[in-house]
């Protein structure tokens, strides 16, 4: 696959003809094409184009203020973009609700953990369980062999499977990570968003998560916003550089290292 080294200014027509043919394909699980959004005439993010494969695990970097957020933001539906497109499996999300966008299979991991600090471990992962699409379905909710299974078994994908009973407050910072991003995955989406994943854990924890994000990219495709560049070594297929709300540069890690603009604008010396 060709990749795109620098995608300012000086080269729209490479960077037209390669957005152009990427168009064509059908192998890709998200489509962003022309996206742009501006608050009070400020561009947040200014015409990004953006295509990630299935089962990819794509990482986005860029200093703050770049718009990375704000690219999430748009695609779970949380901000509604001034133009261009979002297709996710070939489904327009830019028109839909945000509880309709859940819906089509995209998770949301926010910066910070949500997750419900009184219950535990397994009530945390049991309340995220599907419960239907109806009121009905939530109403009639009841604890079954199948959801205890599923919750083990997630709980077991998360490095929990011993702590299903302890309270989520009693949990360390990056185990609160860890069970945020349970509570996704016992959903099964298609395509997991995480925010900064690994913010304020210890280098265990970090290596944990990185083993954990290789485990649970099979059958969806993963987005990761982060700034700690070894855990973007370890976990990325491909790392996509923003800067002013644009693409400044997309390719493997080891390109964006050597990226010139990269480590002007970003990476530093």
């Amino acid at each position: 696959m060709k990749e795109i080294f620098d995608s300012d200014s000086s080269l729209p027509d490479e960077s037209s003809v390669l957005a152009g043919n990427r168009s064509l394909s059908k192998d890709y699980a998200l489509y962003i094409e022309g996206l742009t959004v501006s608050f009070d005439g400020f561009k947040a993010v200014d015409n990004l184009s953006l295509y990630v494969d299935e089962g990819e695990i794509r990482v986005i970097i860029g200093p703050n203020g770049a718009g990375k957020t704000t690219v999430l933001d748009m695609i779970c539906g949380k901000t509604k973009s001034t133009s261009g497109s979002i297709k996710f499996h070939e489904k327009e999300l830019t028109k839909l609700k945000e509880h309709e966008i859940v819906d089509a299979g995209v998770g949301r991991k926010f910066q910070n953990p949500s997750i419900y600090e009184a219950l535990t471990v397994f009530e945390n992962l049991e309340l995220s369980y599907p419960k239907g699409k109806k009121v009905w379905g939530a109403l009639f909710f009841k604890r079954n062999k199948e959801i205890i299974k599923k919750v083990k078994e997630v709980a077991d994908t998360i490095f929990l499977g011993d702590k299903l009973n302890m309270k989520a407050s009693l949990l360390s910072h990056g185990q609160k990570q860890w069970l945020e991003i349970g509570m996704l995955l016992i959903q099964n989406p298609s395509l997991l968003m995480l925010d900064e994943p690994v913010a304020g854990m210890s280098v265990a924890e970090r290596k944990q998560t990185a083993e954990l994000l290789k485990k649970i990219i099979k059958g969806r495709s993963v987005i990761v916003i982060e700034h700690d560049m070894k855990f973007v070594e370890d976990i990325a297929d491909r790392v996509t550089v923003m800067h002013q709300g644009k693409l400044l540069a997309e390719g493997s890690m080891e390109s964006i290292k050597k990226n010139p603009k990269v480590i002007d604008v970003y990476l530093g010396q």
